[in-house]
């Protein structure tokens, strides 16, 4: 057996363990709502707390073609539903992505997404010094009025 795979293997979960720990955002209750059949889009959902001031600048899915982050919003008595470039996430205070307000659109979906899938989602985030960050969470899909399960990801 090759002598340098078990220590390549140390130093890359060495590196995974630091770079969980510098962590500038948590990320805590991620889910996806899962779809029926010939569904092409769906949302994401979670909660952010940012250490430091940041932004949710970008999120991308291997199960979407395009993933955006949206803000759903009453003007009068219409809903409407607007892409929005980037999501303030103000130092120590909790951001919640949620059906109705703030979520994650998933669209261009390249298969269904049943009930008990694990969705990845790579979120980036950008301090207010301009450096990103990106964090790769798995979102359990479930139906539109689970419980929500208390899970938290880094």
């Amino acid at each position: 057996m090759n002598k340098t795979l078990p220590q390549a293997l140390t130093a890359l979960l060495l590196i995974l363990s630091v770079a969980e720990a510098t962590a500038q955002v948590e990320v805590s209750q991620p889910w996806v709502r899962a779809t029926v059949a010939q569904q092409k889009a769906t949302g994401a959902f979670f909660q952010l707390k940012a250490k430091t001031d940041a932004r949710l600048v970008e999120v991308r899915s291997s199960v979407a073609g395009v993933a955006e982050v949206h803000e759903m919003a009453m003007d009068g008595a219409v809903m409407k539903m607007r892409a929005v470039p980037s999501l303030a996430l103000p130092a120590g205070q909790t951001v919640e992505l949620k059906p109705g307000g703030y979520h994650v659109m998933l669209m261009d979906l390249k298969a269904p997404i049943k009930a008990g899938d694990s969705v990845p989602l790579t979120l980036v985030f950008e301090g207010a010094d301009k450096k990103r960050e990106t964090l790769e969470i798995k979102a359990e899909a479930r139906q539109l009025g689970s419980p929500a399960a208390p899970t938290m990801a880094h």
